[in-house]
């Protein structure tokens, strides 16, 4: 399984997306310019010039058109996917963490943190009524008062969001009402990514704590764990087996006082079912911060510390692997 070795952040990656038809792959580093390639060839298309602090997080809508992010300069930006053309920019009072797309992409949601003196607060656009986006006018605004968002993603449905919080709460809100729907205690630590699975029925979170969970995505239910020996920066669902694909490693300011071996700095494959490794991804030579699975399941991305992103093309071992049981 040899990667294409992806090199244009000049810092470390802080998200990588694919589109939904898998044919894109988005690239965002603690850099401000967020990139866009060929998933099939590694071959980059552009870059988005817009930002002046590091990328949190992005999101793509459904039809690929547009593409959003999120900026610890305190903006959240729509482009036009196409042109790299700013189509709009949303000012916070504070960093902005996380952004997505509703299902329809007729909502928007972006977080941002509790700092310079600001709440952390849960926005909500709807996208049909451009003056709420050109006035920067959410219909709702949802405070957070007690621990701060690091992610969020729209949940199995259109009716609420899911949060993963600095103090290890996952929880669910109501867009419509405002509501605090569930909250889930399951992590110690920082939640670091959130991700569904491809049927949207399945959430898996990864946190600091070490561990990586699977709940039901709608009603919160514990279904299993997979426990590391470092903290776990992102998790992936893969959509044609019955895998799990964590990344992490070592802390990044005690990276330069370690070897890469010992630094765990590997993809590790997990058994969905059965919670036991089995495989694991050497290539990068610090923690990895993002992980993704292309829409189809052939392929892999990760983004790492290192500033480089290597997608892994699987070979034929990899769909002849059965698990003995």
């Amino acid at each position: 399984m040899k990667p294409i070795l992806l090199q244009a952040h000049e810092r470390s990656l802080t998200k990588i997306l694919y589109n939904k038809d898998g044919d894109l792959l988005f690239t965002a580093s603690k850099h401000n310019l967020p990139n866009v390639w060929w998933s099939i060839n590694g071959e980059r298309l552009g870059t988005y010039n817009g930002h002046n602090g590091a990328i949190w997080d992005m999101a793509v809508s459904a039809d690929s058109s547009q593409l959003v992010t999120a900026s610890a300069d305190q903006s959240c930006i729509i482009w036009d996917t196409e042109t790299g053309k700013i189509l709009h920019k949303m000012a916070a009072k504070s960093p902005v963490r996380s952004c997505g797309y509703s299902l329809t992409n007729d909502i928007l949601c972006f977080t941002t943190d509790k700092a310079m003196s600001q709440p952390c607060f849960i926005k909500f656009y709807d996208l049909r009524d451009k003056e709420q986006v050109v006035t920067n006018s959410p219909f709702r605004d949802i405070q957070v008062d007690d621990s701060k968002v690091n992610r969020m993603i729209w949940g199995t449905v259109e009716d609420y969001v899911i949060t993963g919080h600095e103090n290890g709460q996952i929880c669910q809100y109501d867009w419509k009402s405002g509501e605090r729907l569930r909250v889930d205690h399951s992590h110690e630590s920082l939640i670091k990514d959130l991700q569904l699975s491809k049927d949207r029925t399945m959430l898996i979170s990864a946190s600091k704590d070490t561990t990586a969970k699977l709940f039901d995505a709608k009603t919160f239910h514990f279904l299993k764990s997979y426990k590391t020996d470092r903290p776990v920066n992102s998790a992936a669902i893969s959509p044609i087996k019955h895998h799990i694909l964590l990344g992490g490693g070592q802390e990044a300011m005690e990276v330069t006082t370690s070897h890469a071996k010992s630094g765990k700095f590997e993809a590790r494959f997990f058994h969905l079912i059965f919670e036991e490794e089995i495989g694991r991804v050497k290539g990068h030579f610090g923690p990895i911060n993002t992980l993704a699975f292309h829409p189809n399941g052939k392929q892999y991305s990760s983004g790492a510390e290192d500033g480089y992103v290597r997608i892994h093309d699987f070979d034929q071992s990899y769909y002849d692997f059965e698990y003995d049981f």
